[in-house]
This record gives structure tokens, C-alpha cells and sequence, in this order.
């Protein structure tokens, strides 16, 4: 009983920050994101009644840590998943995962997600569960909140909903819709000191909160607009204004939480003038310093130079729209 999946970890046009319920992970707000190409999780599960135990392991070919090593009682919570899973299919089978990611994990750029999808679909499909992918949606969500967004194809809209049945996401747009790209500009590969899952616990004490919940809904109808249109100006302004909010928030609340660095505000700063110089480009941040920037596919080339030769990038990942969570054959062991 083994099967391997492979999940995206996506970016957030529309973000939440704070949750309404911790224990099913439901999020104050609705989000919208975008599935990345090369940002992406591999895990094979396997289910046995001779393993005495559940092993969690690093594939030694990756070149990065894995989400498994760098999130607090990450063991704990992936254990808890396999719980989950084996509860529906009505077994105590062990279980043996190896995972490797394609991206720097723990530094905000959504490994959670990509992580807690890929496990929640190899699990499933190891463990023959007749599931939907709604259902697999709510499944990852209760791993890692963000995780029901990298289940389904392309552009994806996570309804808030208030229970577990109803906080979900689903496709908005296949991921051909929109010729886009999301370069990301690394510019710290190593773990962030504070989680976002811990992180988000304080989101309430921010003085700015109920003003950015207000917000929300205008901010996800303009962001379908822009989608449907193709308006990159129109996508641009909301993600910015959204991403800027929510990190006010972060940086208000008690203890204050502030991930962005010199070499984040520098490259915000950037944008802004290739912006004025006729670049349609926009940026947007995670729960992380690294910056995620947004351009169609007729200006991917210009904008990575450009991002590349900003000091203090470490690399660059380009990724367009993406399918969701899949199955695949070639296993990790």
C-alpha cells in the first residue's frame, strides 16, 4: 500500500492571517492563490502492518530541508495527519514517509502547504480511500491550513466557511488561463524564527485586524475581476495594497512580528521603479522576507535579470500557474 504525490506550494494573491477555530485551522477570511510550478513537495507514503511504528524521513537527494524538519513538533503534526487518514479508513497500519522539496522550506514561501497536500493525497491513495477533492481539500486544510489551497488546479479561491464541511477551496481558473508568472526572489533560504501557525496566535491584539477583515471581501471581488479580465494593473494594486495590510497587522499585534528585512524593502523598492519606468510588475510577501514578484509571461525574462542582480538575492525561482495535487508513479523508495 504505497503511493507518491506531488503538491505545489502557491502564493496568495488574497491572504488571512488568524484563524477562527485552531483546532480545525478555519481562517478568519477567505484567500485567493495561485498554484507554482517549480515550488513543489514530493512525498511517497507507504502503509504496513510489519512497521512497528510511523517513520518520517528526509530524502537525502533534496537540496533543501523539507518542511518536516523545520516546523515546530512537525513529526507530531504529520503523525497526527496519518491519524486522520487511517481513522477513515478504519486501520492502525503504520506508516513509513520520505519527503523532499524542490524549495527552501520554513522561510515563507508556503512549504507547509505544499507539504501537508502531498501527504494528505499519497496517504489517501495508499490507504484506497474514496475521497473528492473537496474532501481532500478540508483533509490538508486540517494539517496546514493553506495546504487545501495546493489540492486543487491553477487559480484557486479558499472559502472561509464556519465548520469544517464548508472551508474548502476549489479552482477558480485552470492554470492556462492566465499566462503569469511568480518570480520569487530568495533572499534568506534558512527557517524563520517564528512559525506562521505560531505566529497568527497573536493576530487578534493588532489594533489593525477588524479594519483589514472589513476589507477583505471588496479586495477578493476585485481580484476576480482582475483574473477574469487578464488586468494585470487591476491584479497588481489589490495584491499590494492586501499584502501590505496584512503585514501591518503581523508588525501591531503582541509580540510584534516582523519578517520583512533590508533586502525585502529594497527589492519592494525596485518594483516600484521598474513600475514607473513601464514594467508591469507587482509584488507580493508571505509570512517570510522572501519576495514573490507577479508579471506575464512577455516580461519573465527582463524582470529576473533585474531581480537577480539586486544584491542580497540568493536565487531565483520562476514558476507559472500549476495543476494541484497529483498522483504520480515514480516513487521515493
Amino acid at each position: 500500500m504505497k503511493a507518491t504525490a506531488i503538491a505545489p506550494a502557491n502564493i496568495a494573491f488574497i491572504k488571512y492571517w488568524g484563524k477562527k477555530d485552531e483546532a480545525l485551522r478555519l481562517p478568519l477570511n477567505s484567500s485567493i492563490s495561485m498554484n507554482l510550478s517549480n515550488a513543489y513537495t514530493t512525498t511517497t507514503v507507504e502503509f504496513s502492518k510489519a512497521f512497528p511504528q510511523d517513520t518520517i524521513n528526509v530524502a537525502s537527494d533534496t537540496s533543501f530541508t523539507t518542511f518536516t524538519h523545520v516546523l515546530k513538533n512537525s513529526e507530531l503534526r504529520i503523525i497526527a495527519h496519518l491519524d486522520r487518514m487511517r481513522k477513515l479508513k478504519g486501520t492502525d497500519m503504520r506508516a513509513r514517509v520520505v519527503t523532499k522539496n524542490s524549495f527552501p522550506a520554513g522561510a515563507g514561501i508556503a512549504s507547509s502547504a505544499s507539504g501537508f497536500a502531498a501527504l494528505t493525497v499519497a496517504a489517501a491513495a495508499a490507504l484506497d480511500l474514496s475521497v473528492s477533492e473537496k474532501e481532500l481539500s478540508i483533509l490538508a486544510r486540517l494539517g496546514s491550513g493553506s495546504a487545501c489551497r495546493s489540492i486543487p488546479d491553477g487559480f484557486v479561491m479558499w472559502e472561509e466557511g464556519n465548520s469544517s464541511e464548508t472551508s474548502y477551496a476549489h479552482s477558480l481558473y485552470p492554470p492556462g488561463h492566465w499566462d503569469l508568472r511568480d518570480i520569487v526572489a530568495v533572499v534568506q533560504s534558512k527557517p524563520k524564527e517564528v512559525g506562521s501557525t505560531s505566529g497568527m496566535e497573536a493576530a487578534r491584539t493588532s489594533p489593525f485586524l477588524e479594519a483589514r477583515l472589513a476589507a477583505i471581501p471588496g479586495r477578493i471581488a476585485r481580484v476576480k475581476k482582475a483574473l477574469e479580465q487578464k488586468d494585470i494593473h487591476a491584479l497588481g494594486n489589490v495584491i499590494e495594497e492586501d499584502c501590505l495590510d496584512m503585514h501591518a497587522v503581523m508588525q501591531s499585534q503582541k509580540p510584534p512580528l516582523n519578517y520583512l528585512t533590508d533586502e525585502t524593502r529594497e527589492i519592494i523598492n525596485a518594483v516600484r521603479r521598474w513600475r514607473s519606468g513601464g514594467l508591469a510588475v507587482c509584488f507580493t510577501i508571505d509570512a517570510g522576507p522572501n519576495v514573490h514578484l507577479i508579471c506575464e509571461g512577455k516580461d519573465e525574462q527582463v524582470i529576473s535579470k533585474k531581480a537577480s542582480e539586486i544584491s542580497g538575492v540568493q536565487q531565483i525561482i520562476v514558476n507559472k500557474p500549476a495543476r494541484g495535487a497529483r498522483i504520480v508513479t515514480e516513487h521515493l523508495f
